[in-house]
């Protein structure tokens, strides 16, 4: 935040903060407010609503933060709230992104004295519930956890003061916008509270979301003069679909990257090309849906870290996650979105910084480049496939395959694990709530599952009687 490029001349020292809240800024380093934090912070400070749009890792994270512990500071709760009761809500479409909100929570408000909780799927079930029964102040996660506790009775939304819905177009995509409702109506009126909307695009749906559910919000928009960070060098090849290996292979090591993010399409590529990269000498991990939650933190705390160079990504990676220095980002698949391409080489050249985007259009997926073109308006030079570039690999290792884990982290020999089921259809971070991945319906209305044996015995259909033998017979084995 403090790169020339990415502030403002608006100091948070300015601003009518509360002595806490402007501690922890000067202990995270933050100093003057980026653009989107002088165009909202005023607003909110007053009590306005604020449905805003900038691009990611502009610092719409801090700005609804710092808003949030300001109004909980100057508005103390009724003496009679019960410990149960959160009074803010901060909702996330991913479960990276809801663990770095909380860390970020943690981070800028150590001298509030606020409880910060954070509830994802697909780990520490047990765990959350008892921090919630216990009580926080600033409740952050995803959606099909907070439904999921909500319906059991666990916490109530009575008395929150704060609502804060992040990367509301993800919560669309991802089919989240109905639980996102469910929420919204079981907390206090609007006027009764302050209601923030971020997102990197406020599209009309999003929009039409802000009127129903917040109080005449200021429409906020900071928006670049293009698409695409200024210091990202972009380039498109075009490998036949047997060649992508190969390039990349030769791509990493004549680039030399330290620090490179490669995004696939599914699960199934992205394991393919770890397995590759490994086979070949160069360390990797695979970050995607159904990579244990556990795992999965302590693989982002490495890379983000240095000592691991790879990371292969699906999109659960592509937006919310704050990692310093990303060198590079390859587009082994091109997304199908031309949205999510500009999410995924945002992951370079953050707070100021230069970095590399190197895009794949293969025979699968070459159709999506001039729809991304036309979004980001202009042109991806094309690289040219040389001999040098492409590198003979050696065999990929073999992988071992992962169990498949139930909602509350257990695979299936009772085992507890950190996983959750799935990607993309399932579980959380792509589907949740009501309807699909975790179930919102409380554990005694759910259905108990057969175990062979009692009531949920599948009865043996009767033995077919061999054809030509005779009625009340029995047929040899």
């Amino acid at each position: 935040m403090n790169a020339e490029t990415s502030t403002s001349t608006t100091s948070f020292a300015s601003l009518d903060l509360p002595a806490p809240v402007i501690r922890g800024l000067d202990e995270a380093g933050f100093t003057h407010c980026t653009p989107i934090q002088a165009a909202t912070l005023p607003h909110l400070l007053k009590g306005e609503d604020v449905a805003g749009q900038a691009q990611t890792g502009t610092g719409k994270t801090a700005a609804f933060l710092v808003a949030a512990f300001n109004r909980i500071l100057r508005h103390p709760p009724d003496p009679q709230r019960r410990p149960n009761q959160p009074l803010a809500i901060m909702v996330a479409p991913t479960r990276e992104l809801a663990v770095q909100i909380h860390k970020d929570a943690e981070q800028l408000g150590g001298h509030t004295g606020l409880r910060m909780g954070v509830v994802y799927g697909g780990a520490g079930y047990d765990t959350q519930r008892a921090m919630l029964v216990e009580g926080v102040d600033v409740l952050i996660g995803t959606p099909g956890r907070l439904i999921d506790y909500f319906k059991q009775k666990v916490y109530d939304l009575k008395a929150i003061q704060v609502m804060v819905l992040d990367e509301a177009d993800r919560m669309f995509d991802l089919g989240f916008i109905n639980d996102i409702r469910y929420l919204m109506r079981r907390m206090p009126p609007p006027e009764q509270r302050l209601n923030m909307l971020f997102s990197a695009t406020l599209s009309f749906r999003v929009l039409e979301l802000a009127y129903e559910h917040m109080n005449n919000a200021v429409t906020v928009r900071v928006e670049p003069d293009k698409v695409t960070a200024d210091k990202v060098t972009q380039v498109v090849y075009h490998p036949a679909n047997d060649e992508k290996i190969p390039l990349l292979l030769g791509l990493l090591k004549h680039m030399d990257p330290r620090r490179s993010i490669v995004f696939v399409n599914t699960k199934r590529v992205a394991d393919r090309v770890y397995a590759y990269l490994e086979g070949n000498g160069i360390r990797a991990a695979v970050l995607s849906g159904d990579v244990p939650q556990r795992k999965r933190l302590k693989l982002l705390a490495e890379f983000q870290a240095g000592e691991l160079p790879v990371l292969v990504a699906t999109d659960v990676a592509a937006r919310g996650l704050h990692i310093p220095d990303v060198s590079h980002v390859f587009n082994f698949d091109l997304p199908q979105d031309a949205e999510d391409y500009v999410h995924r080489i945002g992951r370079t050249a953050r707070a100021g910084a230069s970095g590399d985007a190197v895009s794949f259009a293969c025979e699968d997926y070459a159709f999506s480049l001039p729809e991304i073109e036309a979004y980001i308006g202009h042109r991806i030079p094309a690289g040219a496939l040389s001999e040098d570039l492409l590198i003979k690999p050696e065999p990929p290792i073999k992988l071992e395959r992962r169990p498949r884990l139930d909602r509350r982290g257990r695979d299936g020999g009772g085992r507890r694990g950190d996983g959750r089921r799935g990607e993309g259809r399932r579980g959380e971070g792509s589907r949740g709530g009501s309807r699909r991945g975790e179930s919102s319906a409380p554990a005694q209305d759910r259905p108990a599952k057969a175990d062979g044996g009692g009531e949920g015995r599948k009865e043996r259909p009767p033995r077919r009687r061999r054809r030509g033998a005779k009625p009340g017979t029995e047929p040899t084995q």
